[in-house]
């Protein structure tokens, strides 16, 4: 299925007449933080291209708009800009625009203000001042200094007509304008990331105070909402068919279908023999018994271990388990449409950052590593995609799984990959490595859970490494195998840090992965970050 295809097909079933507030992409690398923020208030918002048809904007209540950052030079040929026809939609409804970096910049550029290359670039932290004597409601409840985030080398040298100074820096007198006959807005910094620590107070201000907004964006009407939808669409008498794999994003969106449709939502789990220890049996018992899906496994782990005989390179791996799974999947699907009947929807766990990638001004970003998901059906399964949580962030998708009681440990549990432990074992997946992985990575998962630093962390694992170390044990030599911790902190899984694990815990989990699996005699911890390397080894 193709990009356009699959974007014709996903549109969620969401609800046009819901009040949002529209943000426009010009490529930042921040844009999805501005969403995150604008949520976190509890008000719905989508992203957009900046290039977005006006026709498609015009069909939603806009309570807002706001213009992101980006790395272009406003003046440059062939920089993004609005379109007409969007300014003048944005102008007849008199929707509040609130412009962030280059999207200040667009403000000025569009409206007759004068953007140029600064004397010097400005990046990083910066103390901006209100300007005497302007009471900006953008300020409402912050001190008159205050310390946001820079990243920009142009800067605003002349204000465009009926604008004027709020803020300023020592850099720059134009770092906050505003045109409160159009009801426009703009700052050169950026409230949307950390290192500005009043910035969700003034988006705050803009969004609820001068917007309007109602922060009513809560899991429970979304539910009710998304479950309602559903049976609209699927109708009384409609299948829909599921990949589940007892993460928090299939297990939602799976406790959703099951409440919205019963056991007419048939979900498949493929054990491809690269789980965790005694995960396929520990999926089924808590989905089926604590969440009432309709589930059933498909135990393929020697046809898939068969295939990946002889296998090393991690992209050869990710295809054959994709591939496989495919397979599997279909011959599942099958029978399920003899056993029940015909299945016209298939549900996916979809998150909003993969959304993200695709509407992005700049496009798709470059494949690091290829992504194992139920989006790779091919078209011949002419089936209907329904993807409950394509408008959630993974912090959202936690807080819906709370709102409809599923329980704690799954809700947080650590994300997994698709191809699961075989892209943790370096170098061939074998019968033999992946017991000795699974071992070790259940020893780290129940002391992290017992030291209490599981739910700190993002992502947590164990990989098996192709280097055998000299060990001695029991007053003898072994040559075993080394393997590694590696455990993060992040919020959006596109930056990561390693995680400060203290040295009292790591020393238990070394002694007892060493001491209690057979076939490791070292162990190391992984203190790289993200960028430069991945989260996942492979």
């Amino acid at each position: 299925m193709g990009e356009e295809e699959y974007l014709k097909q996903s549109s969620r079933l969401g609800n046009l007449d819901r009040p949002q507030v529209a943000i426009l992409d010009f490529g930042s690398q921040y844009s999805h933080l501005i969403a995150r923020r604008v949520r976190e208030l509890h008000v719905y918002c989508e992203l957009y291209s900046c290039q977005v048809d006006a026709a498609e904007l015009a069909q939603h209540q806009l309570t807002a708009v706001i213009l992101s950052g980006g790395p272009n030079s406003v003046y440059e040929e062939g920089a993004p800009h609005v379109s007409p026809e969007t300014w003048k939609l944005i102008q007849d409804r008199r929707i509040p625009v609130l412009g962030i970096c280059y999207g200040m910049q667009e403000l000025a550029h569009v409206f007759g203000g004068r953007v140029e290359a600064g004397l010097k670039h400005e990046y990083g932290k910066a103390m901006v001042h209100r300007v005497e004597g302007c009471d900006s409601q953008l300020f409402a409840d912050m001190p008159s200094e205050f310390q946001m985030w820079m990243s920009h080398g142009d800067k605003l040298h002349a204000v465009p007509d009926g604008f004027k100074a709020v803020g300023a820096t020592a850099n720059a007198e134009y770092v906050a304008i505003e045109n409160l006959a159009t009801r426009m807005w703009g700052l050169q910094f950026h409230p949307e990331v950390t290192h500005s620590p009043l910035g969700k107070t003034l988006l705050r201000n803009f969004v609820i105070t001068i917007a309007g907004a109602t922060p009513d964006w809560v899991m429970t009407d979304y539910a009710q909402e998304f479950i309602e939808e559903v049976r609209a669409k699927v109708g009384p008498d409609g299948h829909v068919l599921g990949a589940v794999s007892g993460g928090v994003d299939s297990t939602v969106a799976a406790v959703l279908m099951t409440r919205a449709i019963g056991d007419r939502f048939h979900a498949v789990l493929v054990d491809n023999g690269c789980l965790r220890k005694d995960e396929a049996s520990a999926v089924l018992k808590r989905m089926r018994e604590d969440c009432g899906v309709n589930l059933r496994c498909v135990d393929a782990s020697d046809r898939f271990l068969d295939l990946l005989k002889g296998v090393t390179d991690p992209e050869k791996k990710r295809k054959i388990i994709g591939g496989t799974f495919i397979d599997v999947f279909q011959e599942e699907a099958a029978k399920i449409e003899r056993e029940s009947g015909p299945c016209q929807y298939l549900l996916q766990g979809t998150l909003y950052p993969d959304v993200i990638e695709s509407i992005s001004y700049k496009g798709p970003s470059a494949t690091i590593k290829t992504h194992h998901n139920v989006g790779g059906l091919p078209a011949s399964m002419n089936l209907k995609l329904i993807e409950p949580l394509r408008e959630l962030f993974k912090d959202e998708v936690r807080e819906l799984g709370m709102a409809l009681g599923i329980d704690e440990a799954s809700v947080w549990r650590h994300p997994f990959p698709g191809p699961g432990l075989a892209i943790r074992i370096i170098g061939e997946v074998t019968a033999e490595r992946v017991k000795i992985l699974q071992e070790a990575d259940a020893i780290m998962i129940e002391e992290l859970w017992r030291s209490g630093h599981y739910r700190a962390i993002g992502q947590a694992f164990v990989v098996l490494l192709p280097v055998k170390s000299v060990g001695v044990m029991g007053d003898g030599r072994t040559y075993e195998n080394v393997a590694a911790v590696r455990c993060v902190e992040t919020t959006d899984y596109m930056t990561a840090d390693f995680y400060h694990l203290p040295y009292d815990v790591m020393g238990t989990m070394s002694s007892r992965i060493i001491n209690e699996v057979r076939g490791i005699n070292r162990l190391c911890y992984d203190i790289s970050s993200k960028p430069p390397a991945t989260i996942e080894w492979e």
